[in-house]
């Protein structure tokens, strides 16, 4: 029975484990974590857990007696040195060796931080990841106090949500020229706009941040147009970027994140990379996909695949963000779209369902799961109804689903 190393204890390091088990490998299983916690879930932790309203416990992916149950071995609080693929071993960081028959690293990502020439390095200066990092910042997120977020893509948005949930003044900047500019049309971008500014968030966009000062912990910041603003925490949230260090250190070749083919193998034999960490193909072009959703999919296809499947990963993106009461599902990938058609729906909520040409490439449903469920259906089945269809807020679009 081959043994199998999982670099990363995070999403999808859990989703391998959990699915080699469910596909009878009897094999080892060893789960590698740098936080000293068991797998958890991130989303929760910027808005469930850090309001208050979540128990440390329900975070956890699994229950920790599971991973015993299972005979999957988690080591946890340890950080993974070197790989050798040569000799098929890792190495930690205080000189052990173990040994592997096939290697998956589920490194995921970490956020981009600010410069320390900038301030960046200042106390109360928090970007949000990890468990740690959101119990590090609880105790500033106090009614009155005034909080500064720098950039306005989703983390930014969904942190400005829970500050002023929590009674916080939130102030946002964002250097493009609007909100979510990187990720979605202007239409939702206006949508998220006014609803931050009906919470008394106060959006700047087109403004970029200088530096942060203070002595010790931060107390303001500079803005380049010149405006000085007293804070007293900042959450910074301008990416993240995909841990790939260890495996460019083994010589794995990495384009965009670690490079996979479409069965989840890297360049190195017997070595496989699934979760944010990864590139893969998709269509004529290479991506990676930050979500939850491809975190297991593409994890689980691929502890088939080390267990000799050959299934090729095909990806179905989707995304969400919750921000005050609005949930926003997203289905596709919007890159190239030209045209944007709106569809009204009850009440408040609302889609905006993106095309290039006549094909539908993907939709931003707020707050309308039944335009978002027969949104993600067609778009994964390469339908494209007439646009004028969609508009129609009258028009029933099941029907659109039939062969």
């Amino acid at each position: 029975m081959k043994g199998i190393v999982i670099v990363g204890a995070g999403q999808a390091g859990a989703s391998l484990a959990a699915k080699l088990r469910a596909l009878g490998h009897a094999g080892p299983i060893s789960m590698i974590g740098e936080e000293p916690v068991p797998p958890y879930q991130r989303p929760p932790l910027s808005k469930a857990y850090l309001l208050g309203e979540m128990e440390l416990e329900r975070l956890y992916l699994r229950a920790p007696s599971f991973w015993a149950e299972q005979s999957v071995t988690l080591r946890l609080g340890e950080r993974v040195e070197a790989i050798d693929t040569a000799a098929r071993t890792v190495r930690f960081d205080g000189g052990e060796v173990l040994g592997y028959d096939d290697l998956a690293l589920t490194t995921g990502s970490r956020p981009r931080r600010l410069p320390a020439a900038i301030g960046g390095d200042l106390g109360r200066v928090f970007t949000v990841r990890t468990l740690a990092d959101v119990d590090r910042m609880a105790p500033d997120f106090r009614a009155g106090a005034r909080a500064l977020i720098v950039g306005g893509g989703y983390i930014g948005l969904e942190a400005a949500a829970v500050a002023a949930k929590l009674g916080l003044a939130v102030t946002l900047i964002e250097a493009a020229p609007r909100i979510l500019q990187r990720v979605a049309a202007p239409e939702t971008s206006d949508y998220f706009r006014k609803l931050h500014a009906a919470h008394g968030v106060t959006i700047r966009e087109g403004t970029g941040l200088e530096r942060l000062v203070g002595d010790g912990n931060v107390s303001a910041a500079i803005l380049a147009d010149g405006t000085e603003l007293a804070v007293d925490l900042v959450i910074v949230g301008i990416g993240i970027e995909p841990n790939t260090e260890l495996a460019e250190a083994a010589g794995i070749a990495i384009e965009n994140g670690i490079r996979t083919d479409a069965f989840g193998r890297t360049s190195a034999p017997h070595v496989w990379a699934a979760g944010d960490c990864a590139s893969f193909p998709h269509g004529d072009c290479r991506i990676r996909l930050e979500s939850v959703g491809n975190a297991i999919d593409q994890a689980e296809t691929v502890a088939a695949n080390i267990l000799g499947a050959e299934a090729a990963y095909v990806a179905k993106p989707w995304f969400w963000s919750d921000q005050y009461d609005v949930k926003l599902q997203i289905a596709g990938l919007n890159a190239g779209y030209d045209r944007i058609v709106t569809r009204q729906g009850e009440g408040e909520a609302v889609s905006f369902w993106y095309y290039r040409g006549d094909r539908l490439l993907a939709l931003d449903a707020m707050n309308d799961a039944r335009a978002y469920m027969i949104g993600k259906r067609l778009i994964e089945a390469g339908k494209s109804p007439d646009p004028a269809a969609i508009a129609d807020a009258t028009a029933d679009l099941k029907p659109l689903l039939r062969p």
